[in-house]
């Protein structure tokens, strides 16, 4: 079986590591995954308190890449432990909530306690206006930047951008982890809009982005150990409504997003980026709702995405809930 969940395959191997080291007296080391992925926010702009803005944590050897940086992303990284002075980000396209952590990432990264700390650049890697906006930022906080300094002695290399606008292709390299850019389809205004696959150690992990259905996530998905992809529905009563119609031209369906993964054929499928559109409360579509629509289509390894859920990518792929700590 190539997927398994976590909680099964950590009983199984504790029972083992117990019975190993009672017998020999051998402290064995855990294994490690080459990868593990965390969904940091796995909402959308609408506000609510257990789906956070769209962000994700990609960890792969020494690299700790964050990519979009929506509403939370900082809190989420504090919840896993992760250093935010450690980070890089990329950015999959410059709506509001795909960016609007920004400037907390940058700047609570930068100060002077264990989770900040960072003193050099930020780098941040994205669409045409990435640089753009990073310029714009350093200017909007100059007071802050130079209070900071002073009062707190933080490193001006700190609060710096280290900012590029990127075309699609190869754009990170380093430590054994390449990051590659593809072009997806938002939208016939929102161009350009990226997805990300990131491949290390043979293991290869790809985030569709925000996307309408699109051969360019297949292409990059096909065969990797995980795939995760965006997701709009909305129930028949509000679908037809102006606003569930507008949302749901710019993104994937279930049904879509089966498509993409029966033919990619991926370890693992996760949803992320999960809309309800148009719907609130009990006019929104719930999780099973989106599975079955799936299942029409699909039938292979899927997952509903959930906030600070993290996925192990190794020998086997592994799913961890935070809610089973």
């Amino acid at each position: 079986m190539r997927f398994m969940d976590c909680r099964l395959v950590a009983g199984i191997v504790a029972a083992l590591t117990t019975t190993f080291a009672l017998s020999t007296g051998t402290v064995l080391a855990q294994v490690q995954p080459d990868i593990r992925v965390t969904l940091l926010g796995t909402g959308t702009p609408v506000p609510i308190f257990n789906r956070f803005g769209p962000s994700i944590l990609v960890e792969a050897g020494s690299e700790k890449l964050v990519f979009d940086c929506g509403r939370g992303c900082p809190i989420r990284l504090q919840q896993k432990g992760v250093r935010l002075g450690e980070v890089k980000l990329f950015i999959t396209h410059l709506h509001s909530d795909h960016v609007n952590g920004i400037v907390d990432l940058w700047l609570t990264g930068w100060l002077p306690p264990p989770w900040g700390q960072r003193k050099s650049p930020f780098v941040m890697i994205g669409p045409e206006g990435t640089k753009n906006m990073a310029v714009h930022l350093e200017e909007a906080f100059t007071p802050d930047i130079r209070i900071r300094m002073e009062d707190e002695k933080a490193p001006r290399d700190g609060a710096r951008f280290d900012a590029k606008d990127i075309t699609p292709g190869t754009v990170y390299e380093a430590n054994g982890v390449k990051v590659t850019a593809f072009e997806v389809d938002h939208g016939d205004v929102i161009k350009p809009a990226y997805g990300y696959r990131i491949d290390y150690h043979n293991r290869s992990v790809v985030l569709s982005g925000d996307t309408r259905f699109n051969q360019n996530v297949i292409k990059f998905g096909t065969g990797a150990d995980l795939l995760v992809h965006e997701v709009a529905m909305a129930k028949p009563e509000v679908a037809e409504t102006e606003s569930a119609k507008r949302i749901l031209a710019h993104h994937t369906s279930p049904q879509g997003a089966g498509r993409v993964f029966s033919t990619a054929k991926p370890r693992l499928a996760v949803y992320s980026h999960i809309s309800a559109a148009g719907g609130v409360g009990p006019t929104a579509p719930q999780p099973p709702d989106y599975i079955a629509a799936t299942r029409e289509v699909y039938s292979g390894p899927l997952e509903m995405g959930e906030d600070l859920m993290t996925i192990n990518i190794g020998d086997e792929v592994t799913v961890d809930r935070w809610g089973n700590k």
